[in-house]
């Protein structure tokens, strides 16, 4: 079942868009990852899913609704969550405060689904009553991904969560982000790390200059010269699809849960 699609999105902060024409598939329990240069529209694609800001043009659908156009609030109803990549904790509040505020459509259970969402977050519960803002920047950006569980999401889309860490709560920050999608929520990130990205996720996708240049199984598209890609100059075919010098891949991709 397919979990997230987004068809042709065009999006961006004023009368010239930052992303034109771009299409994403993730199914239940995938890890998908979006990979590129600095400036290529990725942050301005997941903010243009998550309601952030408004597409000009395209559709968003989770699972079988569609969320084209609405604020972020409606959006998270719909099943989506979406974890930005700064301002992502309330920082003069607790752990267990800033997951209550994750919570605020949530009419019943709301300290069975903190005591759950603990569960995978080892790290937090240690410090659930600490505040946001006394927290590592690793542990912040697990809190981020942590309230955005709180309404049991269909998919959470998590920009750069790994932006600026040590290599030891990288680690710790992609182990958890495969502890989420193993318990069936699915997962587009969008990472600066490549090699981490093409490690981790099922799928990729690859923005240069505003469109999906190529896409495809993490295992194809490491074997593309992306350093050539992201300079743009590359002529290789996109996997599966027709020639990477077009300006969105011809595929139609689908990231599937990665078996185990």
């Amino acid at each position: 079942m397919t979990a997230l699609r987004a068809e042709g999105i065009t999006a961006g902060y004023g009368k010239v868009p930052i992303v034109s024409g771009i299409s994403v598939e993730v199914a239940d329990g995938a890890l998908a990852a979006i990979v590129g240069p600095n400036g290529a529209g990725k942050s301005t694609f997941a903010k243009a899913l998550a309601g952030v800001i408004r597409p000009d043009a395209g559709r968003t659908f989770v699972g079988d609704q569609e969320i084209s156009g609405l604020p972020g609030h409606l959006v998270v109803r719909r099943g989506l969550a979406y974890v930005p990549q700064n301002g992502n904790v309330f920082p003069t509040l607790s752990v267990t405060e800033n997951l209550e505020m994750g919570a605020f459509t949530r009419r019943a259970g709301v300290r069975e689904r903190i005591s759950e969402v603990l569960d995978i977050f080892p790290d937090l519960r240690t410090a659930a009553d600490k505040k946001a803002g006394l927290l590592s920047g690793g542990q912040q950006n697990l809190l981020g991904m942590a309230r955005a569980l709180m309404l049991d999401p269909r998919v959470v889309i998590l920009d750069e969560p790994t932006a600026g860490l040590s290599p030891r709560y990288t680690d710790v920050v992609w182990a958890q982000i495969a502890r989420i999608t193993q318990a069936g929520t699915a997962a587009l990130v969008v990472e600066q790390n490549v090699d981490r990205a093409l490690a981790s996720a099922s799928y990729v996708y690859v923005f240069v200059a505003g469109s999906n240049h190529v896409d495809g199984p993490a295992a194809q598209i490491a074997a593309l010269d992306l350093a050539a890609i992201f300079l743009g100059h590359d002529e290789t075919p996109a996997p599966g699809a027709g020639p990477a010098t077009t300006a969105t891949s011809t595929s139609t991709p689908h990231a599937t849960r990665e078996q185990s």
